[in-house]
């Protein structure tokens, strides 16, 4: 299970990555609408299979314990991540002139959007149809 979690969040998170980065590109009127990802961000991604046996501990906690716990973990992943791939100069995204960045590796005004996305990754790695 853990593995066709990992595969579904990991193409979730491309697939809701392409979709920011165009809308994005919306934003600054080019009509291209180009969205695009990196290779990497599929495991990086697919890490949020782990929201499953967390859920398993947290499940009768509110929706914004949930959503905040999965928000945190998602800002540890991320900077993880990016301090690894850093290291090689291999990380796809540089958070460094934006104005709520630590390090450059996260963006602390995604807090929102990382707190709804945790708690689709939750509904996605807890159906019962997999």
């Amino acid at each position: 299970m853990l593995k066709k979690n990992f595969i579904i969040c990991g193409i979730f998170g491309w697939c809701i990555e392409i979709l920011w980065t165009a809308f994005e590109k919306f934003r600054r009127r080019d009509m291209k609408l180009i969205g695009n990802t990196s290779i990497w961000m599929f495991p990086i991604y697919g890490m949020a299979s782990l929201f499953a046996p967390i859920y398993r501990f947290i499940r009768n906690d509110n929706i914004l314990v949930r959503g905040i716990v999965y928000m945190m973990s998602i800002f540890t992943a991320e900077y993880a991540t990016g301090y690894l791939l850093c290291k090689h100069n291999m990380c796809p995204w540089d958070y460094s002139r934006c104005k709520y960045n630590i390090k450059g590796l996260i963006r602390l005004d995604y807090a929102p959007l990382w707190f709804f996305i945790g708690l689709i990754f939750e509904k996605i790695v807890n159906l019962k149809e997999h």
